[in-house]
């Protein structure tokens, strides 16, 4: 620890280590660019989607729609589900979890060791079967309460309200330019809000996966990238103000995600590493100058099965 470093206050539930995550500023010589990275892998669960799990449980406790008996349904990719698992966990709640059986199996591990149960759908039948399963279940059994992550306007509103707020604080006011993949759509729209309202000239730009880049009007296909681009434009981003999309290939965010374990010691995964190339493209568009900012989203343990790991 330096000499200017305080100890940490004494925090009384894992719940409360979640936001205010740290800003890192990454040079790269080779594009002649800084770019700045919002490490929200460093969330209790590992991913980004801790702030929507504990904002979207504290409001329904708040609004009386959780019992005792309550169990927490949710279609997820992986990270969500990871998210719910932990909160549920912390504040004793069941929670049931579908996925699509590519997902990665160290993603259902996490679940399952949060406690919760994981249940498997066929992928090729799309990820909105899950979302339809999951409604059908809620009406046969009012014990379920689904947290709805692709619609639900708190999503967004946290990310204005939390992170976006925090990356203005952190960089001081100045951002020319944020990047992000989409999932929910969530943290591109809400931090979009946040940063279009403190200056309507800030670019928020979409990156998306060069295989399945329906932001630009191409059919989705497979890709390598988890947990971003699930086949179909979420309802959260379809009236988002967006000043942009880029397009990043599979193989090349593979190699950027090993770049920056390698290089900048960032254990992060694979959406990580293509949103910090986007946000270099971005940067490259906007000048020497420029302050582009991005989200590192995950850890990178829950991607030992996949291409990422290997001949690492």
């Amino acid at each position: 620890m330096s000499p200017s470093q305080e100890p940490a206050a004494i925090s009384k539930s894992v719940l409360s280590l979640i936001g205010n995550t740290p800003l890192l500023e990454l040079r790269f010589p080779d594009y002649g660019r800084t770019i700045f990275a919002k490490a929200e892998y460093l969330n209790p669960s590992g991913s980004v989607k801790d702030r929507l799990a504990l904002c979207v449980i504290s409001d329904a406790e708040s609004r009386g729609l959780l019992k005792s008996d309550s169990v927490i349904l949710e279609c997820s990719s992986g990270n969500t589900g990871i998210a719910l698992a932990m909160v549920g966990a912390a504040k004793g709640y069941r929670v049931k979890i579908l996925m699509s059986d590519t997902a990665s199996v160290e993603r259902r591990h996490l679940i399952r060791q949060f406690g919760a149960e994981v249940v498997l759908f066929d992928a090729g039948c799309g990820y909105s079967t899950g979302i339809e399963i999951s409604r059908a279940m809620a009406r046969e059994d009012s014990r379920y309460f689904l947290p709805c992550q692709f619609e639900n306007p708190l999503n967004a509103t946290d990310h204005e309200e939390f992170t976006g707020r925090e990356i203005l604080s952190q960089m001081g006011g100045r951002v020319d330019g944020f990047v992000a993949g989409y999932g929910t759509g969530g943290t591109l729209t809400g931090v979009g809000r946040a940063l279009h309202a403190a200056n309507s000239k800030t670019r928020v730009v979409a990156m998306e996966p060069a295989e399945a880049a329906m932001l630009s009007g191409e059919s989705p296909c497979c890709h390598m990238i988890e947990g971003i681009a699930g086949g179909y434009v979420p309802p959260l981003l379809r009236n988002a103000r967006l000043d942009g999309v880029l397009k990043v290939g599979s193989a090349e965010a593979i190699t950027m995600t090993r770049r920056l374990t390698r290089e900048f010691g960032l254990l992060v995964g694979t959406s990580s590493g293509a949103n910090v190339l986007a946000a270099l493209r971005l940067a490259g568009e906007l000048g020497a100058d420029s302050r582009v900012v991005t989200i590192l989203c995950d850890r990178a343990e829950r991607y030992y099965s996949t291409r990422l790991f290997e001949q690492a």
